[in-house]
């Protein structure tokens, strides 16, 4: 089934700087941490929404436009940082109530919403997915603690517009690729169901990280290839050197 994804994967294989360590993948496919990485992925998609939202809310929006977009998210929040409601109604949160209007002084305001609230809805259909296959395999959702891999990566952003959400773009690029890299990693060693999902997830993952760096190439209007290169060896760095918290973003597993 892989095999007919290459075409997706191969231009994210050249995106990214490194592959993930064969060691993360042993990690990875042992069942005890199958929790850990369920656990994580799903945080992974609501902090992948959350990051698009605060990008519409920051660069493109006004305050009112904002607040729907708190709004939409909310019960998403609630429910995995508060551990409050029922999972099961997430299903009847996953839409926007409330057209967003961009800024007349934002000329890229109206792509970076379009963009960004496709990817939203995406995100978060796929956690109520993640939680649904938690429930099959009778794993009950708890908190867990972030993996050092976006603050890594985020640290990096510069302090200073336009610049700031170029880097931030780039880093979401580099993100949302290593996660497509990492569920085609995955799926050959987890059962059935698991890997049809992981599968089926390449193609939406693969156009998030597109997305992300197409807004950053407009926004910048001059070339911005020294930079993706940059964020390319930080992410890199990340991902191979030795890391003692296994997660679904890791770097390279230290034996205990």
């Amino acid at each position: 089934m892989l095999a007919k994804y290459q075409e997706l994967l191969a231009p994210i294989h050249s995106f990214l700087g490194c592959e993930t360590p064969q060691s993360w993948v042993e990690e990875a496919k042992k069942p005890e941490n199958l929790r850990i990485i369920l656990t994580d992925h799903l945080i992974c998609e609501l902090k992948a929404a959350q990051s698009a939202m605060y990008l519409i809310r920051r660069y493109a929006v006004d305050e009112q436009s904002g607040e729907a977009l708190l709004q939409w998210l909310k019960p998403y929040e609630d429910f995995t940082y508060r551990q409050v409601g029922d999972w099961q109604a997430l299903a009847d949160h996953n839409k926007l109530n409330k057209s967003i209007i961009p800024k007349s002084s934002v000329p890229y305001g109206q792509d970076l919403i379009d963009k960004m609230v496709l990817l939203i809805k995406e995100e978060l259909h796929h956690f109520y997915q993640v939680l649904e296959i938690m429930q099959e395999c009778g794993i009950d959702y708890d908190k867990i603690t972030s993996s050092r891999y976006a603050k890594g990566l985020l640290r990096h952003v510069r302090t200073y517009e336009p610049q700031a959400l170029i880097d931030k773009l780039i880093c979401g690029a580099y993100i949302e690729a290593r996660s497509c890299e990492r569920f085609a990693m995955l799926a050959p060693h987890v059962d059935t169901r698991l890997g049809e999902f992981y599968i089926s997830l390449l193609r939406s993952e693969a156009r998030h990280y597109q997305d992300y760096l197409t807004l950053a190439s407009a926004l910048a209007g001059e070339d911005i290839s020294e930079r993706i290169a940059f964020f390319g060896e930080v992410e890199a760095e990340l991902i191979a050197s030795p890391d003692e918290d296994f997660k679904f973003h890791s770097g390279a597993p230290v034996a205990a």
